[in-house]
C-alpha cells in the first residue's frame, strides 16, 4: 500500500439508453487519488456523478472504464480483496425488519467471510451506541438507532476505507455528533474516511481535502484550506455610531446600506487590505461603533464552481 488509500484513473460510467432515452454518461473519465488516512470529502449537485463513483468502489455498479485501485489491489485484478478493503454506509436505510442488529452484523461478518472468532459483533455495537438494542428487531428501532446500525454494518470486515454516503441527513444534532465523534475515533485509528454530505459546514470542518463533483467530472481537488482561499472575497460589516446618509467610497470597495443601518463593505483581500476599508470610513468622517469580518465558506466555493461549469 503507498501513501493512497484509493486511486482512480480515467474512471468512466456511461448508463445505455432505454424507451428511446440516449445514452447518458455519469461519470467522464475520473481521475482522483484520496490519501490514506484522510478525511476526504467527496462532494457535488444531485445528479453529479457522487453515488455511481461510490457504487463503483463498494463494487455495486460495474464502470465502463478506467481502473479503480483500492488498498493496493486492483478492482478488475483483486476484486474480492478490494472489496473488502472498503465499508460502505448507505443513505438508504436498507436493513431486514427481521434481523435484530446483532444478527445483522453476524450475516454481514459472514458474507464478508470473517471467521467466527475474530467476529466483533458486541465491541461495534457499543462502538455504535447500540449494545442495549442488540436483541431488539430492526423494525423497532428509531431512523436514527437503524443509522447507527447501518455504521455498525459498514465496520463488521474491519475495512481500511470507509465510507459514509449522506450519513447526517434528516438525523437529530444529538446523533449527528455522535456519528463524527465516532469517525473521528475511527480516523485516529487510521481509518481513511469518505464523506458525502449536502451540509456543507459538515465537509469544512471535518474534511482534510474535498473533491467537487460536477456533471461526471472532477471540477475541483485541494485541501480544504487551498479551497477558501479560491474565493479570496471578503466582507466587512460596520455598524457607525450614528445615521450614514452618504457612503463612503474608495477603489477596489463596494458598499450597501442594511436596514439596521450597518455598512456591508465586500473587498478582494489580495488586491485590498481591511485597512483601506477603515480609512475609506474614517475619511467619511464616520465613528465606528462596531466591525467584523467574514470571508467565503465553503459553500460559496461549491456555488461558484458548479455555476461556472454550468454558465
Amino acid at each position: 500500500m503507498g501513501e493512497n488509500a484509493i486511486e482512480i484513473r480515467g474512471l468512466e460510467k456511461i448508463y445505455g439508453a432505454s424507451k428511446g432515452s440516449p445514452a447518458k454518461p455519469a461519470l467522464k473519465g475520473v481521475d482522483l487519488d484520496i490519501p490514506a488516512g484522510s478525511v476526504f470529502g467527496l462532494l457535488g449537485p444531485n445528479g453529479a456523478g457522487k453515488s455511481t463513483l461510490i457504487n463503483i468502489l463498494a463494487g455495486l455498479v460495474v464502470k465502463t472504464a478506467g481502473h479503480v485501485t483500492i488498498w493496493g489491489f486492483d478492482q478488475d485484478v483483486n476484486p474480492r480483496q478490494s472489496r473488502a478493503s472498503i465499508g460502505v454506509m448507505p443513505q438508504e436505510l436498507n436493513l431486514d425488519p427481521f434481523f435484530t442488529p446483532r444478527a445483522a452484523l453476524e450475516v454481514q461478518a459472514g458474507l464478508y467471510g470473517v471467521p467466527k472468532s475474530q467476529r466483533r459483533s458486541d465491541e461495534i455495537l457499543a462502538l455504535v451506541g447500540l449494545e442495549d438494542k442488540a436483541e431488539a428487531y430492526a423494525r423497532t428501532l428509531s431512523g436514527g438507532m437503524r443509522r447507527r446500525l447501518l455504521l455498525a454494518k459498514a465496520l463488521v470486515h474491519q475495512p481500511h476505507v470507509l465510507v459514509l454516503d449522506e450519513p447526517t441527513a434528516g438525523v437529530d444534532i444529538e446523533l449527528r455528533q455522535m456519528l463524527w465523534q465516532n469517525v473521528r475515533r475511527l480516523n485516529e485509528q487510521g481509518m481513511t474516511v469518505i464523506l458525502t454530505t449536502h451540509y456543507l459546514e459538515e465537509a469544512e470542518e471535518m474534511c482534510d481535502e474535498i473533491a467537487i463533483i460536477n456533471f461526471g467530472e472532477v471540477v475541483a481537488r485541494d485541501s480544504t484550506a487551498n479551497l477558501l482561499e479560491r474565493l479570496d472575497s471578503k466582507t466587512m460589516i460596520i455598524h457607525p455610531d450614528s445615521d450614514v446618509t452618504e457612503l463612503p467610497q474608495a477603489p477596489g470597495l463596494t458598499v450597501e446600506k442594511r436596514a439596521d443601518g450597518a455598512l456591508v463593505f465586500t473587498y478582494q483581500s489580495r488586491e485590498t487590505p481591511a485597512e483601506a476599508v477603515l480609512e475609506a470610513v474614517r475619511g467619511a468622517g464616520i465613528r465606528i461603533r462596531d466591525v467584523k469580518t467574514e470571508q467565503a465558506d465553503l459553500q460559496d466555493v461549491f456555488l461558484e464552481l458548479t455555476r461556472s461549469r454550468q454558465a
